[in-house]
């Protein structure tokens, strides 16, 4: 690819509309956190000549992190589109935050991309969230390459780094990821470590010096062609084992030097169809240099080497009924079929939706029908709704700048969509339909808030609800049983985020409390009660008494009521009142304040007055008789109990399985399941979860996943129900 590489223009000032498919490509950026993928994105617009000087725009600001928040806490929180031109090609860059926290967005920048750079510091090597999006990729046949950065850190080894990344990612086929340069050493300095000044390419054996700031092409001498001889040698081998041309190979092995333009096309058609994985070396710019180490070489594979949406299947679409629809991919001239992959707030512009073109072609001030189903559980109302969508612009750092259409390949940002979620399909109003939503992580860490002043309260619904809106990987629940507000997370910096947004964007302050878990209470044995409601007054008196008896049920079944009087001494009219009364006290609970279940209840005996009794006294009188057997009985708290799932490295195995016992969990089995990793299932108390996720990432460096789902409620120990009690006695 390096001997087609020309002088670029750039796109500095103007918004870029693709006329056709196979002028775009876009590519979502992977990698750790700090792994240096935001600055090698504004060093790939500085050398697009999108931008002034590294990473800044007309107005100063950056094209990447411009968010007030990423600011504050030093890191990318959110997927960024950064859209730059090579060669007459638009190159849509998405950006996406390593840390696992927002693996959300993430998730959205693999839903709109066709083809991923994996950026790998050569001071930290591969971790292991990253190997698990690199198999995620693979499931589904992405075209991949690596970047390796940081190669100016003291003990940066390029060549150890490309090993580390063919054991990583070629787990299958180590040949398959093989260098296309080799980094080009200055003099070396005091401290033993020579600088990278430029690049070698392998198949062209021509020299790229970036020394200057500007990229420079030369021929190697004499003396540097045997140091490359064997890279090369390998890479052609590599590349000649992809090839269609399943004669190459026996030439190649037979002495013929295969020419420099039929290697180079089978490199590039390996690489869009996600059979080779090239490595690649990148840096930024220094001060006032218009190109930094590698940036060319990258855009050319990108536009040459990446496929064109055309390659990019178009993800299962079906009509609002569920009916299948057969969507041609990128046809521009199709029915219109577009994705919410993000949603923003802006304080001047209101909703701002990015969306990834599938089919069709979206124009400004037209009327699109916007579905969204399938997150009902996360807070997000099934809804289908028509829409007259505002200006469609392209995004850069803070600016917007308008364009007259988007085509089917394409992205860009719609305005004044206010129903809009991230997730959502746009398409014809005419012929709504529906895609299959992409896979979101559960977010499974628990964060309890209250408003913090009167004012507050006020806006705290509406603050949440376009929280929820732009980021599906959060779910709000209102829980009935313990009364509180829940926001669900990813993780600490997620819930973070989530708050200074609720005070930044909109306004509202809210205080963290703790989270509290849905008990419940239920008789050990059982124990009879003698309700007497009995008052005088002036006029019409009260008068109601009933005798119960309360045994256990099977957990499950919940409040079972039985009518055994005999003799009418509870008039029928008072019998239903009586079991209203029990009902209510069952909800209110009879030892600590938690619901009361499976337990049978049965009304044997009482009296009644012919003038004072009453459907309240009665009430009241079974409420009374609950209370009597519950004081006379012993009560066992119930605490929830959670199905645990834990997907963990092999490694890891002994420590989760010893962390989970030590959360009083028993562990049902384990499971050997493919890439070295094991399915650890449990029944783990809920009350020694709530910080599972966090604790977790911890416990594993960031490998394992796990999975939560309600098993059933069972009797807590003995010593720590105390404990509950007694608190909930000194809150009363």
């Amino acid at each position: 690819m390096g001997d087609k590489v020309k002088e670029h223009p750039g796109a500095a000032g103007r918004a870029m509309a693709a006329d056709h498919p196979a002028s775009v490509r876009n590519v979502v950026l992977v990698g750790h956190s700090g792994s240096g993928k935001t600055t090698l994105v504004e060093a790939l617009a500085l050398s697009a000549g999108a931008v002034n000087r590294a990473g800044r725009v007309e107005d100063g600001g950056t094209v990447s992190d411009y968010d007030d928040i990423e600011h504050r806490q030093q890191r990318s929180v959110q997927l960024s589109l950064v859209p730059v031109e090579w060669n007459g090609i638009k190159i849509n860059i998405l950006d996406t935050p390593g840390y696992a926290d927002f693996v959300g967005e993430l998730r959205a920048g693999l839903r709109a991309a066709d083809a991923a750079l994996f950026v790998v510091s050569a001071s930290d090597g591969v971790d292991g969230s990253t190997r698990m999006v690199w198999e995620e990729c693979a499931a589904v046949g992405m075209p991949r390459a690596i970047v390796v950065t940081h190669l100016e850190a003291a003990r940066a080894d390029f060549a150890e780094m490309t090993r580390v990344c063919a054991e990583a990612f070629g787990a299958d086929d180590p040949d398959a990821v093989l260098p296309l340069y080799l980094p080009l050493y200055g003099s070396q300095g005091p401290d033993g470590h020579a600088p990278v000044t430029g690049l070698v390419g392998l198949l062209t054996q021509k020299l790229f010096d970036y020394s200057t700031g500007e990229r420079k092409e030369s021929e190697p001498g004499p003396d540097q062609l045997p140091d490359i001889e064997e890279a090369r040698n390998r890479l052609i081998e590599g590349i000649i084992s992809e090839s269609e041309d399943e004669t190459l190979m026996d030439r190649y092995l037979g002495g013929e030097q295969i020419d420099l333009k039929t290697l180079i096309e089978d490199l590039e058609r390996a690489v869009a169809r996600g059979a080779f994985f090239p490595v690649l070396a990148a840096a930024p710019a220094a001060d006032g240099a218009r190109q930094g180490l590698g940036t060319v070489e990258l855009l050319e594979l990108v536009t040459g080497g990446f496929p064109t949406p055309f390659e990019h299947p178009t993800p299962g679409v079906t009509t609002i009924d569920g009916t299948p629809r057969d969507i041609k991919p990128c046809d521009t001239g199709g029915p219109l079929v577009a994705e919410v992959v993000k949603t923003a707030s802006d304080p001047y512009v209101g909703r701002v939706s990015l969306v990834r073109v599938f089919s069709g072609t979206l124009r400004p001030d037209e009327t699109v029908h916007v579905s969204g189903h399938g997150l009902a559980d996360r807070g997000h109302e099934d809804h289908d709704v028509d829409e007259k969508i505002g200006a469609l612009s392209t995004p850069f750092g803070k600016q917007q700048r308008p364009v007259t259409h988007v085509i089917a390949g394409d992205l860009a940002c719609v305005a004044k969509l206010g129903r809009a979620e991230t997730g959502d399909t746009l398409s014809g109003k005419d012929d709504p339909l529906l895609m299959e939503p992409w896979e979101m992580p559960d977010p499974l860490l628990p964060l309890a808030i209250e408003a913090h002043s009167k004012a507050d309260e006020d806006k705290l619904s509406q603050g949440l609800a376009r929280l929820v809106a732009e980021d599906p990987t959060m779910r709000l629940e209102q829980n009935q049983d313990t009364h509180q507000v829940v926001l669900w997370c990813l993780g600490e910096a997620h819930a973070d985020v989530a708050l200074e947004r609720l005070r930044s964007r909109y306004g509202v302050q809210v205080d963290v409390v703790p989270h509290k878990v849905s008990l419940r209470e239920t008789f050990a044995g059982r124990s009879a009660g003698r309700g007497r409601h009995v008052k005088q007054s002036g006029g019409h008196g009260q008068f109601a008494i009933c005798e119960i008896e309360v045994e256990p049920l099977p957990g499950g079944s919940g409040i079972e009521f039985v009518d055994k009087v005999v003799g009418g001494a509870v008039p029928r009219q008072f019998i239903p009142s009586v079991e209203k009364g029990i009902r209510a006290q069952a909800t209110k609970g009879v030892a600590a304040g938690y619901q009361l279940v499976d337990v049978r209840v049965t009304l044997l005996d009482g009296k009644a007055h012919s003038v004072d009794s009453s459907d309240a006294a009665f009430q009241t009188a079974g409420a009374l008789a609950l209370r009597e057997a519950a004081a006379d009985a012993k009560i066992h708290l119930l605490e929830p109990v959670a199905e645990v799932s834990v997907l963990v490295g092999d490694d890891y195995v002994g420590a989760v399985m010893s962390d989970l016992s030590g959360r009083r969990g028993r562990v049902l089995g384990t499971e050997q399941t493919s890439g070295g990793r094991t399915l650890v299932k449990a029944e783990v108390p809920e009350f020694e979860i709530g910080r599972y996720a966090v604790d977790l990432r911890s416990l594993s460096h960031g490998t394992a996943r796990f999975s939560r789902s309600y098993a059933r409620h069972e009797p807590m120990p003995p010593q720590i129900a105390e404990k509950i009690r007694e608190q909930a006695k000194e809150a009363s």
